[in-house]
């Protein structure tokens, strides 16, 4: 797998460096091309939380404009994190930590924090709300798409979607990027 030919010269290496590590999972371009934008409108502190090879980070770097901003991301894998690290090897506003992600839990206040919603407890809106600074942005990803209200995921209620998208702290919605992925955006208030 190589990169499409139209991505930021960043994501590239990052594609690039994720075939290397024989590593496949990782943040598809529709939710980077969010993450871009998103981290385009952002200052202060930004963060991922498990980084595997650095696709999703790079796609936050790619969006960065302002140069007071910083990225700091999280990977448990040191294999994947020394991967991810070559990435920004000269990029100084990209810090790689060796670590689980829960070590970036006291280093927000976040202007924008990314997150897979694999890990329904670790994602939990308690958890999270006070990381964020107010009109911070959480972007979870990796979410089937759901018309129902309650959202039904695998025959269940998806609660980690309906706590988050119910939330007071937080104004969210739910955004497909994809046929079958969507995200949840949500801005704390």
């Amino acid at each position: 797998m190589s990169a499409p030919p139209d991505l930021p010269d960043v994501v590239s290496r990052a594609f690039d460096v994720s075939r290397r590590a024989g590593y496949v999972s990782f943040c598809r371009n529709e939710t980077g091309r969010l993450l871009a934008m998103l981290a385009a409108t952002r200052s202060g502190i930004m963060a991922e939380f498990g980084t595997g090879c650095g696709v999703g980070t790079a796609w936050l770097r790619s969006g960065v404009r302002d140069r007071n901003a910083r990225i700091i991301t999280a990977e448990l894998d040191p294999r994947l994190a020394k991967a991810a690290a070559e990435i920004f090897t000269d990029d100084p506003l990209v810090d790689v930590l060796e670590a689980d992600w829960s070590t970036l839990m006291d280093k927000g206040p976040y202007s924008l924090l990314f997150l897979d919603s694999g890990d329904p407890e670790a994602v939990a809106v308690d958890k999270l709300a006070d990381l964020l600074e107010p009109g911070g942005i959480v972007v979870l990803d990796d979410f089937y798409p759901c018309e129902l209200w309650p959202p039904i995921t695998g025959g269940r209620v998806d609660t980690l979607r309906e706590h988050w998208l119910t939330d007071d702290r937080f104004t969210a919605v739910e955004v497909m990027v994809a046929p079958d992925s969507s995200a949840i955006i949500a801005t704390r208030r």
